[in-house]
């Protein structure tokens, strides 16, 4: 059993409504929680269940006392990390700022592997980052786009995307051709109004940011801009290269899909995955892979994401097994 000093008040801020917060730790960290006598009293299976739901409250505690919120999605976050004994990585998760929106507003990490994306990010001349939905890999990338743009590092900014028909051909859609594809890029609008408030527009007037189809960067070569490729997932081998050849002096460049998110024929081949094979160990390069564990759009994604890649695992194995048996036969 361990025990903590709190007041009242940083109780009732820790353990939620109606104890939500504190149920999510009991449940996560299979821990007992008890408020008494001005302190928080912690029994659990064992010694070590007991040491990291400490280490989760001490820290949390220094971050209130340091001013910054702590509410149950941060709690649900720092939770694993605390089980690590990585108490350093809350807090600083909590008081890093990646970027700032057009409203002043910090921007923060909210995952380890957020971090060492946008970590990698600033160390390299080209990063992929690999991973499912709601891990944030659009938007930070926007964001530290933004912010090297701003302090004058990159004269441009260049957004694209390929523009996949799922279900419907582009001529049939209605207007002209940047009518028929903006629905494509509507995430990317959205993270540049968040960074860049009503200025974005006048930007984008004078070109200084740029939001186009994959297709039109053929022929061009992008130097002093920051450029992100977003859902790579849906570019083939060829598409991929001829973007990747697309870099000139300065520019930083951004690559981001999900490869379990492809809608790209099956008998056509992924550019995003022959790059990251064909370009595995250049220095140059960073490859960040996210996983569930850096789901920060909803608590739900994160589960449907971790139940998905655990079905797709088991059928791995099953394919796996079902070979060794015909082999053995």
């Amino acid at each position: 059993m361990k025990s903590l000093e709190i007041s009242h008040q940083n109780i009732i801020k820790l353990f939620g409504p109606f104890d939500r917060s504190a149920k999510l730790v009991e449940d996560a960290m299979h821990v007992r929680l008890r408020a008494e006598d001005g302190k928080l009293v912690i029994s659990g299976e064992n010694e070590e269940c007991e040491a990291a739901a400490l280490c989760l409250y001490e820290s949390l505690l220094r971050l209130i006392g340091m001013g910054y919120p702590v509410n149950e999605e941060k709690i649900e976050a720092s939770i694993p990390l605390a089980i690590e004994g990585r108490s350093d990585d809350i807090i600083e998760l909590s008081t890093e700022a990646v970027a700032f929106t057009a409203k002043g507003e910090a921007i923060r990490c909210k995952t380890v592997g957020q971090r060492h994306y946008v970590k990698t990010i600033s160390k390299k001349a080209l990063t992929f980052g690999v991973g499912p939905a709601g891990t944030g890999k659009t938007f930070l990338a926007v964001a530290l786009a933004a912010k090297e743009y701003k302090a004058g590092n990159v004269e441009k900014i260049i957004l694209t995307r390929p523009a996949i028909e799922v279900g419907e051909k582009l001529g049939f859609l209605p207007g002209d051709l940047q009518d028929k594809v903006d629905p494509y890029l509507r995430p990317l609008y959205d993270a540049l109004e968040v960074m860049f408030g009503d200025t974005y527009d006048r930007l984008i007037e004078r070109g200084v940011i740029e939001i186009a189809p994959l297709a039109y960067m053929r022929g061009r070569t992008l130097s002093k801009a920051f450029v992100i490729l977003d859902e790579a997932q849906n570019t083939t081998e060829e598409q991929m290269k001829m973007f990747l050849t697309r870099m000139g002096e300065g520019s930083r460049v951004v690559v981001n899909g999900d490869p379990g998110q492809s809608d790209l024929p099956k008998n056509v081949k992924r550019g995003l995955l022959t790059a990251l094979d064909v370009l595995d160990g250049i220095e140059e390069i960073g490859v960040c892979r996210l996983t569930g564990r850096d789901v920060v759009r909803n608590r739900l994604v994160r589960i449907i994401v971790n139940a998905y890649d655990k079905h797709e695992k088991e059928e791995k194995q099953a394919l796996t097994d079902a070979g060794e048996e015909k082999n053995a036969d």
